[in-house]
């Protein structure tokens, strides 16, 4: 079994910072894309931002220029760092991690709980 356990977010005041970890353990060979989703309160879950193994990201538009996701694979941890926040951005936010385990050959999706994050206007 692989485990996501997220860490940080709270509440922030508008303008303000905030960032995410998101720490994946367990039977894992290795992982793919990893990834944030935001879901609002009567709203679907949507990407906020994604990073692939070697690096590459990309972004919702809504935070473009506003957030950054990183990771450190040495660690199966991404980060996801978040600048002049704005009401808006107040949700729910989860990892999720493309993860392949020792002993098989597929990948598969896993989740993180869901921290929340609230910006205060």
């Amino acid at each position: 079994q692989v485990q996501l356990v997220e860490s940080g977010g709270g509440l922030v005041q508008a303008g303000g910072s905030l960032g995410l970890s998101c720490a994946a353990s367990g039977n894992i060979f290795s992982i793919n894309d990893m990834g944030w989703y935001r879901q609002a309160p009567g709203k679907q879950r949507v990407l906020v931002a994604a990073i692939g193994s070697g690096g590459s990201t990309n972004y919702a538009d809504s935070v473009k220029g506003r957030f950054t996701i990183s990771r450190d694979n040495a660690k199966n941890t991404v980060y996801l760092r978040m600048n002049s926040l704005k009401p808006e951005d107040t949700a729910v936010y989860f990892c999720n991690a493309d993860v392949r385990s020792r002993g098989v050959v597929f990948y598969r999706q896993y989740w993180g709980q869901g921290t929340q994050v609230t910006v205060s206007s």
